[in-house]
């Protein structure tokens, strides 16, 4: 894949992810696809699409713009959803979800920019930036 491709196939995750996140934190309610049953699925969804979508942002963006947005992003949208959102709730436990997403998210792009070889990222930064 050549390096147009790449940087347009990072871009079209970016806002996948990013659009996936933004709509299961801030809809009013969430389809019931018969899970609820599960214990601490709504953990690991928060989870999994903070992961995802700071996996994606990393690809593009430099690694402080990435982490001071993910934590706005924490820290706002359980907010919104605890005081603008009745069908919703802010919780602390899926405030500590949110921040393994991001430390899985992170953990691995780092990998995969280490074991780049080279360690440059699109961005031009390394994995230490």
């Amino acid at each position: 894949m050549g390096e147009q491709q790449r940087k347009l196939a990072d871009w079209v995750l970016v806002v996948i992810t990013v659009g996936v996140q933004f709509w299961a934190l801030y809809a009013p309610s969430l389809p019931d696809v018969g899970v609820d049953g599960i214990p601490f699925v709504d953990k690991i969804g928060h989870i999994i699409i903070f992961a995802l979508a700071t996996w994606a942002l990393l690809r593009v963006f430099d690694l402080r713009l990435v982490m001071a947005l993910m934590v706005v992003q924490l820290v706002v949208s359980e907010v919104v959803q605890g005081l603008f959102l009745p069908g919703r709730s802010g919780d602390i436990g899926d405030a500590i979800a949110d921040a393994v997403g991001i430390a899985v998210g992170w953990w691995t792009w780092r990998t995969a920019t280490l074991q780049d070889g080279d360690g440059n990222t699109q961005t031009g930064s390394g994995p230490e930036a």
